[in-house]
């Protein structure tokens, strides 16, 4: 219909509803971009303009170049930010979220202390099923501050059921100052943790980052 209005069009006329097009699908796009990282709800938007890339280490065949594309999206697979407190881990996880918003991808960002708890409350509200099938929605999860805090067996449980949903059909960033071998007393069961970590490093890839805290370095109080 398109076309054909537009072969009865004068030149003018035809630039001008190529314009009002474009500008719609711009429009369009940046309503999806502003509604999607809303969703996201992201402590704060973050971009990788001037991220300091020095602290992390990469596996090898992997880089910031893959990264910046999302590849690991695309694919289904996880990315675990290992390292000290302050080096950057939850700024970059932050940064791809809001990537992957503006590329139109559907992402979440949780603390693990806030995932559990949303996910207890709607345990006890019994729409369980419901928030995990919400959750299914987003191509990329976020998991933050993994082992900051103790989680009882039953959000343990919770968490594991998140994980092992999202197994090769969605992407999960962990941010964690733990190695794998500490992992069990986080889940309190040797068991669920093996059964996490096997699923995180099949298709999954470790960056480690290592460094002074940017917080410590760029503190007032000395």
């Amino acid at each position: 219909m398109l076309a054909e209005w537009a072969d009865k069009g004068t030149p003018k006329q035809r630039e001008y509803l190529h314009g009002l097009l474009i500008a719609e699908q711009q429009s369009r796009r940046t309503a999806r971009t502003t509604r999607l990282l809303r969703a996201a709800k992201l402590p704060m938007v973050k971009t990788l303009d001037g991220y300091d890339w020095t602290n992390i280490s990469f596996p090898d065949g992997y880089g910031r170049d893959q990264l910046r594309r999302l590849d690991f999206i695309d694919t289904g697979g996880d990315l675990v930010f290992y390292g000290d407190v302050g080096t950057g881990k939850t700024h970059l996880a932050c940064a791809l979220v809001a990537q992957a918003c503006q590329a139109g991808i559907p992402a979440r960002f949780f603390t693990t202390a806030s995932l559990v708890a949303h996910l207890r409350r709607a345990k006890d509200a019994d729409r369980l099923d419901k928030e995990l099938a919400g959750l299914a929605r987003n191509k990329l999860l976020v998991i933050d501050e993994f082992g900051y805090l103790p989680i009882d067996t039953d959000g343990a449980r919770l968490l594991f059921q998140v994980i092992a949903d999202a197994y090769e059909k969605r992407s999960l960033i962990l941010t964690t100052n733990l190695a794998f071998s500490k992992w069990g007393a986080v889940f309190g069961d040797d068991h669920m943790a093996a059964a996490v970590i096997d699923r995180i490093v099949h298709h999954g890839r470790l960056l480690h980052f290592t460094g002074e805290s940017y917080r410590v370095k760029h503190a007032l109080m000395t």
